[in-house]
């Protein structure tokens, strides 16, 4: 006669989940501060500058009133704002690739050496850790139309520099020049930690099976292995350069004639210099849209091409 199994009595079936319950519980108390911090300073400001989006409201006013899509559709019709969302995405358009480029490049040479790493790791890095606003007298004397040494440069080869911060046409080159500087060195520090990662044996294949060029090695190795590397770094550095502010409002407050407004510099003086708080919470709503659309177009269409080792 074959023995039959008899089910666990609830009692042992609880002191086994017990552990469990344990776990989850610690795991929620260790968690709740990261929580509450999350929404008490980005959760909850969010939505209400999404809410101020939708009323009339301005900076010390006593009440404000439902407008709906009202401030959406003065957005529009605002040259200004306009102005300022083409020069974000020409900002963005130019420092990006410039930056992600030249950071690869700087890693790739610093990987490649034998001395002086740390020393040029530190000096590539220096502009990150350098506070725009302690730079701008730097950078408006290196920019200076008759005394700076850039133009001084230009004139020794026999061309005549533009007025880089204070003419129309250079103003937003000059900045995405900048721009580039202050992100290339964050860059190529993830690009160093990129190629670390990839084994050195993959080189040596590689070799016996005929790749021996530089160049064929980097298309057949280094870069497929910093598929990954390179996607988090195009998401960062967009989501900087979308974010510009700093050194628009130290070096060209917008001008001239608004050539150099971006949206965030739009948004801080419709907010902080009009009082328009409604206005400004529209302005940053298409902020955040146009930031989720991009991270989805990045996740959704380049994750899917991107080898994981």
């Amino acid at each position: 006669m074959s023995d039959i199994a008899l089910p666990a009595p609830a009692s042992a079936a609880r002191a086994t989940d017990r552990p469990g319950r344990t776990e989850a519980l610690a795991a929620w108390m260790l968690t709740l501060p990261a929580i509450a911090a999350f929404v008490l300073m980005l959760g909850l400001p969010t939505l209400a500058v999404v809410a101020i989006a939708f009323t009339d409201y301005e900076l010390g006013a006593p009440g404000l009133r439902y407008v709906g899509l009202a401030n959406f559709a003065e957005l529009m019709e605002d040259r200004g704002f306009v102005t300022s969302f083409r020069n974000t995405a020409f900002y963005v358009a130019v420092t990006t690739p410039a930056s992600i480029i030249g950071g690869l490049l700087l890693a790739m040479l610093i990987e490649a050496g034998t001395r002086g790493r740390a020393f040029f790791r530190a000096v590539f890095f220096l502009p990150v850790v350098s506070l725009m606003v302690a730079m701008a007298t730097a950078f408006q004397y290196m920019f200076h139309p008759t005394i700076g040494p850039v133009n001084a440069a230009l004139r020794a080869l026999g061309v005549v520099g533009p007025n880089w911060l204070g003419s129309s046409d250079s103003v937003m080159w000059t900045l995405a020049i900048i721009g580039t500087w202050e992100q290339i060195g964050f860059n190529m520090v993830l690009f160093l930690a990129g190629l670390t990662a990839i084994p050195r044996d993959l080189y040596a294949a590689a070799e016996v099976d005929g790749v021996r060029s530089a160049w064929s090695r980097f298309w057949t190795v280094t870069w497929p292995l910093l598929g990954p590397t390179s996607l988090f770094v195009l998401t960062i550095t967009m989501i900087r350069a979308l974010r510009v502010f700093d050194i628009v409002a130290t070096l060209t407050q917008g001008g001239p004639n608004k050539a150099s407004e971006v949206l965030l510099f739009t948004m801080y003086t419709e907010g902080f210099t009009f009082f328009r708080m409604g206005y400004s919470g529209a302005i940053t709503v298409v902020f955040l849209l146009v930031v989720v659309v991009l991270m989805m177009l990045q996740t959704r269409v380049l994750d899917r091409r991107v080898h994981y080792g």
